[in-house]
């Protein structure tokens, strides 16, 4: 599913899913959400390649409507643009930089059963959350729906 190519001291490789979508780069997504050493390549890419079958199931309506419409790739599909990327592209990238984060957080706070690792798990979990609201915030701006749905009972 990847290739991995020597890059200083940690190999890095990209996550290509459907042709649709952009490739993720393992080392952007590394330096992103600064996931440092201590998680292997191997790991980081599990963790990516997670988020994504996750997110690209999210998005699969979406993306089977944009190919009936004629459109190839994600960045094809007409959108404001940020940096001469689409803003779509931005916030795909970015929910799979969340949900990997996320991941990743949910994996490491279980290594370590001490006391300090259990401190540990507690100081994580705010992080895990605030990824998954990400991750729920930038799916909810790519498909252009609010992020809070509120009704009075």
């Amino acid at each position: 599913m990847s290739g991995f190519v020597a890059s200083g001291t940690l190999p890095s490789g990209h996550i290509n899913t459907d042709p649709f979508w952009p490739s993720i780069d393992l080392d952007a997504l590394r330096g992103t959400v600064r996931i440092d050493a201590s998680v292997t390549p191997a790991r980081l890419e599990t963790a990516c390649i997670t988020a994504a079958i996750n997110l690209n199931r999210e998005l699969n309506d979406w993306r089977v409507l944009q190919q009936a419409a004629g459109y190839t790739q994600l960045t094809n599909v007409p959108a404001e643009q940020v940096q001469n990327v689409s803003v779509l592209v931005h916030l795909y990238l970015r929910a799979i930089e969340a949900g990997t984060a996320a991941e990743v957080c949910e994996r490491y706070r279980s290594f370590d059963s001490t006391n300090t690792g259990n401190k540990n798990a507690e100081e994580l979990t705010p992080n895990i959350d605030d990824y998954r609201r990400d991750l729920r915030w930038a799916v909810r701006d790519f498909l252009g729906i609010n992020r809070t749905s509120v009704e009075l009972i």
